[in-house]
């Protein structure tokens, strides 16, 4: 159903670190360090400046892949990864997009299902890639029956 779409990929988009959102998301997540939300925590550290959570990129743009329409509704978050070059730094520019990896169909209980492999990055106004982030997406009979309609 996706096959067209594997190593298709989108166009970077411009994100900023914005201390008050790092602060907000730390705080949402239950981790109150203060490395992620005290200014003079993050100036005496060893990067001078605040960080943001591991996670914290899942709030950043990633752009739109051209002919990849997945729905707003009903899809099932299966996994995510994050693997980092180095901290994400509070007030820099990360310039982020996706790459569709894979895609395949397995037959279950609840019949075919989808699972879409996607890899997101981000990197430095340099660009020295800071993170990437490994998903994968999966699409159950329901969702598939919208899209192939």
């Amino acid at each position: 159903m996706l096959h067209h779409s594997i190593g298709k990929r989108s166009e970077k988009v411009k994100n900023i670190v914005e201390r008050g959102a790092v602060k907000k998301f730390a705080e949402a997540i239950g981790d109150f360090h203060p490395i992620y939300t005290d200014e003079e925590t993050g100036k005496q550290s060893r990067h001078k400046e605040n960080l943001a959570p591991p996670t914290f990129p899942i709030t950043f743009d990633y752009g739109i892949i051209a002919d990849l329409h997945l729905p707003n509704k009903g899809l099932i978050h299966g996994e995510q990864t994050f693997h980092y070059e180095r901290p994400l730094l509070a007030g820099e520019e990360v310039y982020c997009w996706t790459e569709v990896k894979n895609y395949v169909e397995k037959s279950g209980s609840h019949g075919e299902m989808g699972f879409l492999m996607l890899t997101k990055y981000g990197e430095d106004s340099k660009g020295q890639l800071v993170f990437s982030a490994k998903q994968t997406v999966i699409i159950n009979e329901v969702v598939r029956k919208v899209m192939l309609a």
